[in-house]
């Protein structure tokens, strides 16, 4: 009897871990027919395909201002940031020596002048003395030794004087030259525009027997020129005349435009001693060592209040392609490219089945991709996968 009763239990409990293990398995398959998916929405937006570079601006033009001569710094009559007109008188070199040399050059010019002239009274009359042993010679009633030794002194100051014309010659020049250097100590504006550093201040010495020392930087701010660095992988799509905004830093809001002008040929640091000391880049050479090359796009852009200052840093967009109102979804959503071109795009239908079409893409700037044709405004497409632990209340829904 005993037997028959445990005989029943086992047969009960086997029974009931069969049925946990089938209600367990259903809930299983039941629960992942329909795998939880996060998808997107096929909409319509502005799309645009741009290189992406980062720039730093620059005065169109810029000059630095010099001085041509050695002095003190006599007076500097303007202030960073002053506007100032071409021709203004900007700063005022010592002119003590300078004006010394220039009155002592005009005395050596005078002194050869006055040279000259006793040199052409004797040369007319050595040619009148010359004229009378002619005659006389003529008549018989001279040596030839004497009309030799005539001649002879006509010609040695007829010689003089063309030597006093050569040194006159080179007396003016100098005069000249220290008239020059006299007015080069008065420093004048080379361009309008605005002062943008000063290098050297009042008082200071300048030295310019080996090099012109810098005064002073002039600007014209009206204009600006970006200098985008634009990499390597993506030079090769720049062209120039291609549309490009920017915004800066301080000011994200506000979109600047220009044109592209040029692409540099060569690196950006490619005129840098090369550290071999080979005379050429390091960027340029074999001793790069994998480092980034970067090219610089050129492009100006207006600034007529100035807002735009010198090395502020642009965060530039080159435009390759732009399209309004087209049918987007996102380059996450793109599978495998099919020979004839076309793109395996996972569709969520309405009834919640998996839909594999072959789509035609256009544009693609790896955030979004533009349809152009496989794909309804308002469709799903699957993205991704959701976390296992999500619950079928957080399936599809992305973007």
């Amino acid at each position: 009897m005993s037997i028959l009763r445990n005989r029943r239990l086992l047969a009960g409990a086997s029974a009931l871990a069969a049925l946990i293990v089938a209600v367990a398995g259903y809930r299983h398959f039941t629960s992942n027919e329909a795998p939880p998916h996060l998808t997107a929405s096929v909409e319509r937006a502005d799309l645009e395909d741009a290189v992406l570079a980062v720039g730093t601006l620059y005065a169109h033009r810029q000059v630095d201002v010099g001085a041509q001569v050695s002095g003190q710094l006599k007076s500097l009559k303007v202030q960073l940031g002053d506007p100032v007109r071409e021709g203004q008188v900007l700063a005022e070199i010592d002119p003590t020596l300078l004006e010394h040399a220039l009155g002592q050059a005009q005395a050596a010019a005078r002194s050869l002048l006055a040279q000259r002239a006793a040199t052409d009274a004797r040369l007319r009359q050595a040619a009148l003395a010359l004229e009378r042993e002619r005659q006389l010679w003529a008549r018989e009633a001279t040596s030839r030794e004497a009309l030799e030794r005539a001649e002879a002194q006509w010609q040695v100051e007829r010689a003089d004087l063309s030597e006093l014309d050569a040194r006159c010659n080179g007396a003016r020049i100098e005069v000249d030259k220290a008239r020059a250097n006299a007015g080069y100590t008065r420093i004048v504006a080379p361009m309008s525009g605005h002062v943008v550093a000063i290098v050297t201040r009042q008082g200071q010495t300048v030295i310019a027997e080996q090099q012109a020392p810098v005064i002073l930087k002039l600007a014209d701010l009206d204009t600006m020129t970006v200098k985008a660095q634009v990499s390597e992988a993506d030079v090769l799509r720049v062209e120039p005349g291609e549309r490009v905004h920017f915004t800066v830093l301080g000011d994200p809001d506000t979109r600047y435009e220009g044109t592209v002008r040029a692409i540099e040929p060569a690196p950006q640091d490619f005129a840098e001693p090369s550290p071999t000391g080979g005379g050429g880049s390091s960027a340029g050479g074999s001793s790069r060592g994998g480092a980034a090359v970067f090219y610089n796009a050129l492009f100006e852009v207006p600034n007529p209040e100035h807002r735009l200052r010198i090395s502020m840093t642009a965060q530039v967009s080159i435009v390759q392609g732009a399209a309004k109102g087209t049918l987007v979804v996102p380059a996450s959503a793109l599978g495998a490219k099919g020979a004839d071109g076309a793109v395996a795009v996972r569709v969520l239908t309405g009834d919640g089945r998996v839909d594999t079409r072959q789509v035609r893409i256009g544009m693609n700037n790896q955030v979004k991709a533009q349809v152009l044709e496989g794909l309804s405004e308002g469709e799903r497409v699957i993205v991704g996968q959701a976390p296992a632990d999500d619950t079928a209340g957080h399936a599809g829904e992305e973007g």
